[in-house]
């Protein structure tokens, strides 16, 4: 591009009071993206222009609500007219008069100056060459981008090629067709500002420039998905994520830079943005055309083109590439937000944490009076160039902080799901909206408090000048997330920096408006026609991946999302020293209304020297992870549906299938009366003549054997095939079944022992006998409690009892192991209580009303009868039959 063009007299530095002349070279005006725009969605598109102040340096993204005064000797920030006629004037904000003014301080060009011809004449020029000079830009910019397009085609029909032409159509979609209009577009425009006077038309340019828009509709619509394919791409294919990661940009022809290094991302969203520049400069050039010029009509006629065309577009774009403006005039993006703990001064706090493209800021929201606008408090910032993570051997031990008690985040959950339930029942019996209200702020209070005290998992921020943040997650895909965005960031070439206090009330203050997540993640700020989620269970298979570069010794862990945040629920065993494992592992993993599937595959380390200072620290090295949401639509209920989940270059092959929760409570009598598995407990003694099932016994064995320490024992999942193998073999009565219960995982033999009490074809403790066991739970009186309980007991069959007495000690000797299992009596009633309690299908008719309805009173209270028993001083078979108190069961 050869085209240059004059720099405007000095003599219009002055007029505009001097304020340009002073910055020596004169620089291009620079215009606002559609990307600050679109970041309040509630707002019309057009109406949200007005919110852009416009100065010589660049529009500011604030969109601050109240207006600031301008410090003395600045320039006064104009705006474009918020007139219902939407009428191309652009105006200052002025006490005095509501007469337009132009972009100067009060002595600049006013209206006298805009009488004069002339200095109209060099305006419009001024705000032309400001255009050029960044439609070049423009331009070198779409070149970029097209430039790795030919080579990946090129290579999209050899054996090996690096994108589809699928994809490659997918993400370069239209970019050649606005390259070949806005070049068209600088080569017409650009001799007209060389030779510039009165006599000079160019209406006709941008009534055709705007008349083309529709090429940018197409863009727009196939924004989204090209920005997704593009992640995805690089996400499994590294060559072309170097590609995206590092695009050349000539720079312009009088810039002493050459080239600068741009994402993919970042000049996909360049089209984006244009539109909005253009549609502002034709505002600036009206201002400054006389109502009689030939270009008058022909510009008012591309003005009208492209704000049809701003009003009718899609607004759904990425509000993440919002732009922020400092002080200084430098642009920040911001790239991440959320919500997480903070470990404050010996509490959790919960924090508002934004990752902008060169600074990470951690606030928290002002309490603010009820109509005021609401803003956040910077409670510290780091610069990425000084931001650090310290290993996990080198980081100091966590801070001593109290943590809650499992059986504690179980009883909230508890009380959640019954507050949960309450919520329905008000709604459907369409109870007074006053009630639903303080349900809700209870649901909120308690939701808050598990979201608060749940995570465990530290992520360490550390600032090279010294001061260390430490956050707490429940789940290591988030926080993977947040360090390898950072990371990703930091590959920049970043500078060192203070914001002093202005530029950091200013980026502060931006915060409230650019945030992508607005709530806190509970249920309770759901709307009610939000997907409530999933319960039930979800049987996945974790079959086999590929893609790893060097053998590894590999793993995958499975994480759900339940009551607002994500927790790990199983893992696969750790194949060795392999690029291809095949873990083909079988897991069923209870679901509480969530609504994501996690996989992550890491590396296992085995390296001593990485001591782990923190018994929540993961050391392992995560070489992928992936996300599929569980639409309750289309998970499969019957048959298997295989996936395959790319993460990073790797191929991640699984299956899943999903049981309501209302057909998982059915409890199936077996057809075959030969086995053990659905078959009444009597019939099993009794023809093995024995007091309690050979399974039973075994398990336990094997359980206390090597399992007693195994933490989580009984709450980890084990693998589902391993189970249904062990199921089998007990079955048929298998004579090797001690040769496999020595060699069969942990888990698995402790999934077996449960998965034989819930196919019970009625509860151990009988159907018969549960009514009576809710009632005396809920006696408040211990005396008449303790004699209600134990005559419950005495009246259960004596196969039952003395099993049930047999499992109830053995439950007692892992929960003395608790500081090394963390099982505790509590979380161990939790697993048990409605294994043993629940009743068979005909007795839970009645029982059952929500789907949702996981941890409704019956479920609280079938914990609450085992934890009583596990507490209790120990039972004996010989004394319960002694006593002959009587008690009758009608309580």
């Amino acid at each position: 591009m050869s085209c240059l063009w004059p720099a405007p007299s000095p003599t219009w530095g002055l007029l505009l009071g001097g304020a340009m002349a002073a910055r020596g070279r004169q620089r291009p005006v620079r215009y606002a993206s559609l990307g600050a725009l679109v970041a309040d969605t509630h707002r019309p598109l057009l109406v949200l222009l007005a919110d852009f102040n416009y100065g010589a340096e660049d529009y500011d993204a604030e969109g601050n609500e109240e207006p600031k005064v301008p410090p003395e000797g600045s320039e006064t920030m104009p705006y474009i007219d918020e007139s219902p006629t939407m009428s191309p004037q652009l105006s200052a904000r002025s006490q005095e008069s509501g007469d337009g003014v132009s972009p100067t301080p009060t002595d600049g060009l006013g209206t006298g100056g805009e009488r004069d011809a002339g200095k109209g004449l060099e305006m419009r020029k001024l705000v032309l060459s400001g255009f050029l000079a960044s439609e070049e830009i423009y331009i070198n910019q779409l070149e970029a981008l097209l430039l790795p397009m030919k080579p990946l085609k090129a290579t999209a029909t050899t054996s090996q090629p690096v994108l589809t032409i699928q994809q490659i159509e997918t993400i370069f979609y239209k970019i050649q067709d606005i390259y070949e209009i806005h070049k068209e577009f600088y080569d017409s425009l650009c001799p007209k500002v060389q030779q510039w006077d009165s006599k000079v038309t160019l209406g006709h340019l941008f009534q055709k420039l705007a008349s083309q828009l529709g090429v940018y509709k197409a863009f727009v619509d196939n924004y989204k998905v090209a920005l997704e394919t593009a992640e995805k791409c690089s996400q499994s294919n590294n060559q072309f994520q170097k590609i995206s990661e590092e695009l050349k940009v000539k720079g312009p022809k009088d810039s002493k830079e050459n080239h600068t290094s741009v994402t993919m991302e970042a000049l996909l969203y360049k089209p984006i943005d244009r539109v909005t520049r253009s549609t502002l400069v034709l505002h600036d050039l009206l201002k400054h055309t006389p109502a009689d010029h030939p270009d008058y009509p022909l510009l008012q006629d591309a003005l009208r083109i492209s704000q049809n065309f701003l009003s009718s577009i899609n607004e759904d774009i990425d509000p993440r590439r919002t732009a922020v403006t400092t002080p200084k005039g430098e642009t920040r993006q911001l790239v991440k937000d959320g919500f997480l703990v903070e470990l404050s001064e010996g509490s959790r706090k919960l924090r508002h944490v934004f990752l902008f493209t060169d600074v990470l800021l951690c606030a928290k929201l002002k309490k603010t009076a009820v109509g005021k606008h609401q803003q956040y408090d910077c409670k510290w910032y780091v610069p990425l160039a000084d931001l650090v993570f310290p290993a996990p051997e080198e980081s100091e031990p966590c801070p001593q902080v109290h943590t809650i008690p499992d059986h504690e985040l179980e009883d909230m959950k508890m009380k959640i799901s019954v507050i949960k339930s309450e919520v329905q029942k008000e709604k459907a019996g369409k109870g007074q909206s006053r009630a639903i209200e303080r349900l809700k702020k209870k649901m909120f209070e308690n939701e808050f408090w598990l979201l608060l005290n749940s995570p465990t998992i530290p992520f360490r921020i550390h600032n090279r000048n010294g001061k260390s943040y430490l956050f707490l997650l429940s789940s290591d895909y988030e926080r993977s997330e947040w360090r390898e965005a950072i990371q990703k960031l930091q590959k920049k070439d970043l500078q060192a920096f203070v914001l002093s206090s202005v530029e950091l009330q200013v980026l502060t203050g931006s915060c409230f408006k650019l945030r992508t997540v607005h709530n806190i993640p509970v249920t309770s700020n759901k709307d009610d026609d939000e997907s409530p989620g999933l319960y039930g269970f979800l049987h996945v298979i974790v079959h086999s991946a590929k893609g790893f570069k060097q053998s590894a010794n590999l793993y995958c862990t499975l994480e759900v999302d339940s009551f607002g945040y994500f927790v790990s629920k199983a893992k696969t065993r750790v194949f060795r020293d392999t690029t291809e494992p095949q873990w083909n592992e079988e897991f069923e993993i209870e679901l509480e209304g969530s609504q994501s599937l996690r996989i992550l595959c890491y590396e296992k380390c085995y390296d001593k020297t990485k001591l782990n200072k923190d018994n929540n620290e993961i050391v392992d090295k995560i070489m992928g992870k992936g996300q599929v949401q569980l639409d309750p639509q289309a998970v499969p209920t019957k048959n298997w549906h295989m996936d395959v989940i790319e993460m990073n270059g790797i191929k991640v092959e699984f299956s899943m299938k999903f049981t309501s929760r209302d057909m998982s409570l059915k409890r199936t009598p077996s057809k075959k009366q030969t086995g053990v598995f659905g078959v009444k407990i009597s019939v099993v003694t009794k023809r093995e003549r024995s007091k309690v099932p050979y399974i039973v016994r075994q398990c336990v064995e094997e359980v206390e054997k090597r399992g007693i320490e195994e933490v989580g024992i009984y709450r980890i999942s084990g693998v589902a095939t391993d189970i249904q193998a062990l199921k089998a073999a007990f079955d048929a009565n298998n004579k090797d079944i001690l040769v496999m219960l020595s060699d069969m995982d942990i888990n698995a033999i402790a999934g077996t022992l449960k998965l034989y009490f819930r196919e019970l074809p009625e509860p151990l403790l009988t159907d018969r006998l549960y009514p009576a066991f809710m009632e005396g739970i809920a006696l408040s009186d211990p005396a008449a409690k303790e004699n209600c309980m134990m005559h419950l007991l005495r009246s259960l069959p004596d196969p039952n009892l003395i099993t049930f007495l047999f499992l109830l000690e053995h439950l007692k000797r892992v929960a003395e192991k608790e500081p090394i299992n963390k099982m505790s009596l509590h979380n161990l009633a939790t697993v048990f209580g409605p294994t043993l309690l629940r009743p068979s299908e005909v007795e839970s008719k009645g029982h059952l009303t929500l789907a949702s309805d996981i941890w409704s009173h019956d479920v609280m209270a079938q914990v609450q009868v085992l934890l009583y028993y596990l507490q209790h001083p120990p039972i004996s078979f010989a004394e319960l039959k002694r006593n002959t108190l009587y008690f009758s069961t009608d309580v």
